[in-house]
């Protein structure tokens, strides 16, 4: 095994903020390579060990350096948004992934942490539920009146894909109706679907006799097998479904998790058998050392095991962070490894200009996946790991997830291989590629990246392939190579000219026909489909315009705030004053730092970017957000929290804030709408009575979160 850095608070500390913000920029840029091509298109290229070390990494830097979140962190994002094949279903209630434990010490800071939040001792029972991991894909399954509606995929927690038609197909286990007459009007079933591995080795088999690819597990035959667009595929696969939880609900199924379950199994699903009910931390232990040693008997790929607090209240009291909720983990297995021959070494352009090296491997089967390319970070990774193109490596894989090259086997080194030069100049257009320079520490930035700006043409097809993905505009039918193509014949250099390609050939000043790979039915679906998207949501488009540290939830976090363009254009531009009120307000958001502060105000003050987005704004319109709960007295509005607060805890208030559709600022403005005072409050007081806003006791507060109760 590679060498690796240690993940201690203690050691971690060590960092600096310097290296710090290095790492966390490496690991942002290296874990969404491995997001897209694990939950979009079921390729993953390194381990999940691997996969889980970068995240677990990446959040413990963060716990100790909170003033350095970048905003395209990977702990602020569930997996990817929806591939294009289906129709797009939003989540009523978010689908998060889990946070990882990896050891004992983890699983016992994770029920410190629960306890902490919920103000309970240490030493207060606390019941959790333990169950199998499963190997699989998410997915939701919506009943109403108990009749099957609407079935979809996780996609990135927030948006999934309508695999309705297909989930119908697994007959055994998918009830179409539920029996009885006391259920839910409403009621979302949560589970996973998968693949067992004799039926996965029996289907590898007809497959290999008809000369066709083989799957590389259970699980991507899984979700290849879910999302496919021709039902009749799915019918034939061998799919089943394990039941787990229910999402939206208009009626709860039990006070505890352990009593949704049972529920779930007298409705006619399959639950798991191995579920069972943990009093504390040595129940917990010991059930994970049961399952891992049986593992392999079970029939079905599992890789880890599921804790969850039993109590149903607890658990909406406890909430959720961005990504995952707090009363929730996931403990994995550990993972395999596997040798390998690192064949070349390649260089990507990403849309920023950052150059980011990947690995070309031998094809090398670790943990049931095949491995072929894996991230190497970057030139200060790639030197100290001594890699070097011939080497043998050691690649390392776990469960079900994402792989890494974690080291060289020196005594297994070629004679006469030279250390890895990075390259100077970008593969792109051949601009100088620099490491800048940080005036606070006095240090080059880890990452590399090319000078040449919209000269590049590699950072311009990027930033064009990001405008119209599924995240961003969503634009059917201009891929990677069409744009690619549109963009060599000098038919789209920026995004407005994409919304005018149907004038200008109407024009006949381009001919669309002509070029490979379009004819004139397909043109006249691109025109239909761009014309589709003349109408998009506030955050996907703040999230097209490729702002430097400005993702999708930061995207959305914004939007939410300031709810309309016209407003956020207005407070971006007044921002550049240091000592504006909209600067201020802009900080004051929870979840936006210094850094997205600072992309953001330097964005929207290019001269270029502003032409580019008055000509953008005359083709779109971006809607106004619309909170999720629109009918709760809180959707929508702004709070500001002051004081101290003594029947719960601050984290607690927030979350259960935000969850019904509420925004949180730390600052008193003008679009504050309640400002919820504790004992001890000062000045915010004094400014909301100046303003006229609403103040309210934290006893009233609590009344009102009690009537919005869902």
């Amino acid at each position: 095994m590679g060498e690796r850095k240690e993940i201690t608070v203690h050691a971690i500390k060590e960092l600096g903020d310097e290296q710090a913000s290095k790492e966390l920029a490496r690991l942002a840029s290296e874990i969404i390579v491995h997001d897209r091509l694990y939950f979009q298109e079921d390729a993953p290229v390194i381990p999940d060990a691997d996969y889980d070390y970068l995240r677990r990494y990446n959040e413990v830097i963060e716990s100790c350096f909170p003033h350095l979140i970048r905003d395209d962190s990977p702990s602020l994002r569930v997996g990817l948004s929806a591939v294009k094949k289906f129709g797009k279903v939003v989540h009523a209630v978010p689908m998060l992934s889990l946070e990882n434990a990896f050891d004992e010490q983890d699983s016992c800071e994770f029920i410190s942490r629960v306890k902490r939040f919920l103000h309970m001792d240490a030493d207060e029972p606390l019941a959790f539920t333990g169950e199998p991991k499963i190997d699989g894909l998410s997915v939701s399954l919506r009943y109403e009146h108990g009749l099957f509606t609407l079935g979809s995929t996780r996609g990135d927690g927030y948006v999934g894909e309508d695999v309705t038609v297909n989930l119908r197909r697994i007959a055994s286990d998918v009830p179409k109706q539920l029996p009885g007459e006391d259920i839910p009007d409403i009621i979302e079933i949560r589970g996973e679907v998968y693949m067992n591995r004799a039926d996965f080795s029996a289907l590898n088999e007809k497959r290999k006799a008809s000369f066709q690819s083989l799957f590389a597990n259970p699980r991507n035959a899984a979700a290849g097998s879910l999302r496919q667009l021709d039902p009749s595929v799915t019918a034939s696969r061998p799919l089943k479904f394990f039941a787990y939880d229910v999402g939206e609900t208009s009626l709860p199924l039990a006070d505890t998790q352990m009593g949704v379950v049972k529920a779930l199994k007298s409705l006619g699903f399959s639950t798991n058998p191995l579920m069972r009910l943990c009093e504390d931390l040595t129940d917990l232990c010991a059930f994970y050392a049961y399952l891992e040693q049986e593992r392999s008997s079970l029939g079905y790929d599992i890789d880890g095991i599921v804790y969850k607090v039993n109590r149903r209240d607890l658990q909406r009291r406890l909430g959720s962070v961005t990504r995952h909720p707090r009363w929730a983990i996931a403990y994995k297995f550990p993972p395999e490894q596997a040798m390998t021959i690192l064949r070349s070494i390649d260089i990507n352009v990403g849309r920023s200009g950052a150059l980011t090296p990947v690995a070309r491997l031998d094809p090398v089967t670790v943990g049931g996946v095949i491995v072929t390319n894996a991230t190497l970070h970057n030139e200060d990774e790639i030197a100290r790991k001594d890699l070097r193109v011939g080497d043998m490596v050691i690649v390392q894989r776990a469960g079900d997830v994402i792989p890494q090259v974690l080291c060289s086997v020196p005594e297994h080194r070629p004679f006469g291989t030279l250390a890895y030069v990075f390259p100077e100049f970008c593969p792109g257009c051949g601009s100088r590629s620099v490491r800048d320079f940080n005036e606070t520490s006095k240090k080059r930035y880890v990452v590399r990246r090319c000078s040449g700006g919209f000269a590049c043409v590699a950072q311009a097809v990027e930033m064009l392939r990001h405008f119209v993905s599924g995240k961003a505009f969503d634009i059917e039918g201009l891929g990677a190579r069409q744009v690619s193509l549109l963009f060599e014949m000098g038919i789209i250099k920026t995004p407005a000219d994409i919304f005018t390609i149907e004038r200008r050939q109407m024009a006949g000043l381009i001919d669309l026909e002509q070029c490979e790979g379009f004819g004139k039915i397909s043109v006249a679906g691109l025109f239909s489909a761009i014309n589709r998207r003349r109408k998009i949501d506030l955050d996907r488009f703040i999230f097209s315009l490729s702002i430097r540290h400005v993702g999708q939830i930061t995207s959305r976090i914004l939007a939410r705030f300031y709810g309309d363009f016209k407003s956020f254009y207005s407070a971006m531009k007044g921002a550049d004053e240091l000592e504006s009120e909209d600067r201020r307000e802009l900080l004051s958001i929870s979840g936006v730092g210094k850094t997205a502060l600072s992309f953001l105000v330097a964005f929207f003050s290019e001269p270029l970017n502003e032409k580019e987005i008055e000509r953008l704004l005359q083709e779109v319109k971006p809607e106004i957000w619309r909170p999720l709960f629109q009918n709760a007295k809180l959707a929508g509005k702004t709070v500001v929290f002051t004081g101290s607060l003594e029947k719960i805890t601050r984290s607690e208030a927030k979350s259960r804030t935000e969850a019904l559709g509420a925004r949180i600022s730390d600052t008193v403005s003008k679009r504050t709408d309640i400002v919820v005072a504790g004992s001890g409050a000062g000045r915010k007081i004094k400014k909301a009575v100046e303003l006229g806003i609403q103040v309210i006791n934290e006893e009233a507060w609590m009344g009102l979160l009690d009537d919005e109760r869902i």
